[in-house]
């Protein structure tokens, strides 16, 4: 038997990864040379975007990006970091994004704006290392760290290391919690082209117990695990987007009672299921996995 909170989180994680398997549209054979390969080798060894029209193929965990855009490595209100992955790549309207709300945090007090983690590969796919999404260009993880400086160097952006929100395992926030760090995820959940933003259950509890007047954003600020050292936020498909394969809608609601279950779980953790199957390892994605057009975007000069 399933336990309930086994059940529950079973369907969240469904939720983050994109849910389900996205629709191919445009199926195309996988030529012999892709053939026995991991996807995330030949889209790991992708060094520039394609030359095609920006698109995003598949859903966030299972998918492509073709015609991205390099984040600038800086800007006046903002700092890509760990340049070495070579990860700031994105849609059009993932760039636009980050640019926007690193303006608003730069009118924060003692923010100077943003620290920008991964967004995607240059032509997205599964990533050799960390993150089962960011595939289609359109997730981006921000720090938690106020930038006090942004004539970091490159050496420095590969050392500096972010801090960390949380106490009790995520059930509370720490003394670094901030009311700007508050203001930052309103803004970013606020933004009509986010679909949702992963943070640690703690968080959103303090910003469900202090936040005043319309509450709306709140329902796109979802608690997922980690997520205390930055946040993770999504866009939806950008209007036009062919192939793009958006995630379900957050419940109804400002999701404050979800999150609080997530808190009393960590605090008083269920009994494990005695009968519960193990886990599986996590099978690496071919390209007969992803959609047709992804091909495509490899083959793309």
């Amino acid at each position: 038997m399933v336990r309930p909170f086994a059940l529950i989180a079973l369907t969240a994680l469904l939720a983050a990864c994109g849910g389900g398997t996205p629709q191919v549209s445009s199926k195309q054979e996988v030529p012999a040379s892709m053939q026995g390969k991991e996807a995330r080798q030949l889209f790991g060894a992708m060094s520039f975007a394609s030359g095609n029209t920006p698109g995003a193929y598949g859903s966030y965990a299972k998918g492509c990006a073709d015609g991205s855009v390099q984040l600038p490595e800086s800007g006046p209100t903002w700092q890509g970091m760990r340049l070495s992955r070579n990860r700031h790549w994105g849609h059009p309207a993932t760039i636009d994004f980050v640019q926007d709300l690193s303006r608003k945090a730069a009118a924060l007090p003692g923010w100077r704006g943003l620290y920008v983690g991964d967004i995607s590969q240059p032509r997205g796919g599964p990533m050799l290392s960390g993150h089962a999404s960011h595939q289609i260009g359109l997730d981006a993880d921000i720090w938690m760290l106020p930038p006090k400086r942004l004539d970091l160097s490159r050496s420095e952006r590969e050392n500096i290391s972010s801090i960390s929100l949380r106490r009790a395992k995520g059930a509370y926030t720490n003394d670094n919690w901030t009311p700007q760090h508050h203001e930052v995820l309103k803004a970013a959940a606020s933004d009509p082209r986010v679909a949702r933003i992963f943070v640690f259950p703690g968080a959103k509890v303090k910003m469900c117990n202090e936040a005043t007047g319309d509450r709306s954003w709140l329902r796109k600020i979802r608690p997922w695990y980690g997520h205390h050292y930055h946040f993770h936020v999504r866009l939806k498909c950008p209007r036009g987007a062919a192939g793009c394969v958006d995630q379900a809608a957050p419940p109804p609601g400002d999701g404050c009672a979800d999150a609080e279950q997530w808190v009393r779980n960590i605090l008083n953790p269920p009994p494990p299921d005695p009968n519960a199957p193990k886990p599986k390892p996590r099978r690496q994605l071919t390209m007969a996995d992803l959609p047709g057009q992804c091909v495509s975007v490899l083959q793309s000069r």
